[in-house]
C-alpha cells in the first residue's frame, strides 16, 4: 500500500517539473521594430532646396551652430553635430544630428536628408572594497571611502517628432538667405 502514495507523489513531482520547464520556455514577445518602418512619402527627414549641396550643408552647419551644437564633421555633403543636455542631476542626454546633402543634377537642386539620435545616460556609482585575508578570522571585506562614477547608456533612439525637424529646416532656410524649399 505504500507504493501508491509514492507513485502519486512521483507523478505530482513530474507534473510540477513539466510546468516549471514550460514556464522557463516562455519569453517576452519579440518587438518587431521593422514593422514601424513605413517608408512612406512624408517629408519629416528631408527637404529639397534650389541651391548647391555645399551651400545647403553650410546653411545646416550654421543652423546647428546657432543653436549651440558642436560640429564634429563638416564637408561639402555632410554635417554631423552634437549637443549635450542634463535634464536631471543624474541624467545626461546627447542629441547628435546627421545632415547629408545630395545634389539632384537633373533638377539643379539639393535634397537635405536629416536625422537626429538621442542617447540617454545615467550616472552609475560603484563603491570600492578590498578583501583582506586574516589567518585566524578568515576574509574581511573593507570598503574604501571613495567611489567611481561612470556614465551608462540607458536608451538610444532616433527622434521622430516632425515638429522638431520642421524647426530645424526653418532655421536652415534662414541661413540659406530665404531660399525656399522646392
Amino acid at each position: 500500500m505504500r507504493s501508491r502514495p509514492v507513485a502519486a507523489l512521483a507523478s505530482t513531482l513530474a507534473a510540477l517539473a513539466a510546468l516549471a520547464s514550460l514556464a522557463a520556455c516562455t519569453t517576452t514577445p519579440r518587438v518587431a521594430i521593422e514593422a514601424h518602418e513605413t517608408f512612406d512619402s512624408t517629408s519629416t527627414h528631408s527637404r529639397v532646396y534650389a541651391s548647391a549641396e555645399t551651400v545647403t550643408c553650410e546653411a545646416a552647419r550654421r543652423a546647428l551652430l546657432s543653436q549651440g551644437y558642436v560640429i564634429q564633421l563638416a564637408s561639402r555633403e555632410q554635417v554631423r553635430a552634437k549637443k549635450n543636455f542634463q535634464p536631471k542631476a543624474d541624467v545626461h542626454v546627447e542629441v547628435e544630428f546627421h545632415v547629408t546633402c545630395v545634389r539632384d543634377q537633373e533638377q539643379e537642386r539639393t535634397i537635405a536628408f536629416v536625422n537626429a539620435v538621442q542617447d540617454s545616460f545615467v550616472i552609475k556609482k560603484t563603491s570600492n572594497a578590498a578583501s583582506v585575508g586574516v589567518p585566524a578570522i578568515g576574509s574581511l571585506s573593507l570598503p574604501f571611502l571613495g567611489s567611481d562614477e561612470s556614465m551608462v547608456r540607458i536608451a538610444s533612439l532616433t527622434i521622430t517628432n516632425a515638429d522638431f525637424y520642421d524647426r530645424f529646416f526653418l532655421m536652415l532656410e534662414r541661413h540659406l538667405g530665404g531660399v525656399e524649399p522646392s
